[in-house]
């Protein structure tokens, strides 16, 4: 079972509030042992990917949502309630979509950023 502060993380992420969901992930994250450190090592670096994007910084987005979906990936279909395959799915059309642009032109577009999702099978 997951603690509290990570589902408060998940509000964070879901309402897109990246720095302060960075925070509270990486509390998380520096105290965990596996497998739950490395999956929320995964969301943080989507979060902090998305608050990258959110500053334009192309180069950051783009690296940290590779290394988030990479770090994401053992965890499909569902972990501890969260439905991994979405936020893996929607995190890796979010980087195909900015690999398919110039990072020049970062600042100019809107894009739809990853929501977590919990499982069918969650309560």
């Amino acid at each position: 079972m997951l603690p509290s502060a990570f589902w408060q993380g998940v509000e964070q992420f879901n309402q897109q509030e990246f720095y302060p969901c960075h925070d509270t992930l990486e509390a998380l994250w520096m105290e965990a042992t596996e497998p739950d450190r490395t999956f929320f090592q995964g969301i943080l670096q989507i979060a902090v990917a998305c608050y990258h994007l959110r500053n334009h910084n192309w180069r950051g987005a783009v690296i940290l949502l590779g290394e988030g979906v990479r770090r994401l990936h053992g965890y499909q279909p569902e972990y501890e309630g969260i439905d991994v395959s979405n936020l893996v799915f929607e995190s890796n059309r979010l980087l195909k979509e900015l690999q398919a642009i110039e990072p020049a032109n970062v600042s100019q577009l809107i894009f739809d950023l990853p929501q977590i999702v919990k499982s069918v099978n969650s309560p």
